[in-house]
């Protein structure tokens, strides 16, 4: 009988050991799946951290929030199975868990699919770079065109400050596809109009005078990437030909480029006496000479 008792004993004892020692073995190796996950996700936010973007703080900002979010998958994932491995170690039915969990899933995911969504199309945004906060971009969405300067840009929504000073929050989800004006390079075009009776030849020449002029500007020089030039006559109208101007600018300056091009394109005709006609609306409307 001692014999038995003792043999009883020393199989639980040997089953405590060797549980003990599976249930250190998952910890350790989960500890070490997480420590090696965690290099990779750093290694790949030094990598977004290098990408292009409008400055140095929004490509740390994106990389730390990527970052995060990753890391945070990853970590949950796999203490998650580290918990159900020692679960089952110890002799736990997950049938029913498991079942139970999954019913709360699917309930779960039917009331928060938009967020689901939303959430997803943000780390795709910011995964991608598509743009970031400062961009100036036009965001096609399901209920319509928004567009405007970025503000804020997180997982779930995108706020756009419009040209009227609108504040305008987009969730992720809804976005179909996006212009960004603020990446690369931006084309300034400018449109001057010109009587009919007047040299296009000398107007060619007074324009390639004012081209020079803004080269020696220090700066619309650091503006203008390349250019100015004429396409030439873009579109004949029953009251003037119209010559196409373009430059390649920074993406942040083309509004600004095109209104001193206007305004030395202006002054250069009239002061060589090039009659700029005006629209018929415009006409009809002005005072009439007595």
């Amino acid at each position: 009988m001692l014999t038995l008792l003792a043999q009883s004993g020393r199989d639980r004892f040997e089953w405590h050991v060797e549980d003990t020692v599976t249930a250190v073995a998952i910890v350790v190796f989960a500890i070490v799946v997480t420590l090696v996950s965690r290099a990779f996700v750093h290694r790949l936010e030094r990598r977004l951290s290098g990408s292009q973007s409008l400055t140095q703080e929004t490509n740390l900002q994106r990389a730390t929030t990527l970052s995060h979010a990753v890391s945070t998958a990853v970590v949950v994932a796999i203490w998650a199975i580290a918990i159900l491995v020692l679960l089952d170690n110890v002799g736990l039915e997950l049938g029913p868990l498991l079942v139970s969990a999954s019913v709360a899933g699917v309930a779960l995911g039917f009331g928060a699919q938009s967020v689901v969504r939303d959430s997803l199309s943000g780390f795709f945004i910011l995964l991608e770079n598509q743009f970031g906060v400062g961009d100036i971009v036009d965001v096609q969405t399901s209920g319509g065109l928004v567009g405007g300067k970025v503000e804020e840009l997180t997982f779930r929504i995108t706020t756009l400050r419009a040209f009227d000073g609108a504040l305008n929050t987009v969730p992720n989800g809804n976005i179909v596809f996006v212009s960004n004006k603020s990446r690369g390079w931006a084309r300034a075009i400018v449109d001057v109009r010109v009587a009919y009776g007047e040299d296009l030849e000398r107007v060619r020449s007074i324009l390639d005078g004012v081209f020079e002029e803004v080269h020696t500007d220090p700066e619309m020089r650091d503006w203008i990437m390349e250019g100015p030039s004429i396409l030439g006559v873009e579109t004949p109208s029953e009251y003037a030909q119209i010559l196409r101007v373009v430059a390649q600018t920074r993406p942040s300056k083309r509004w600004d480029t095109e209104r001193r091009l206007r305004e030395r394109i202006a002054a250069g005709l009239a002061k060589n006496g090039v009659q700029v006609p005006l629209p018929p609306t415009a006409r009809q409307g002005s005072p009439q000479d007595g």
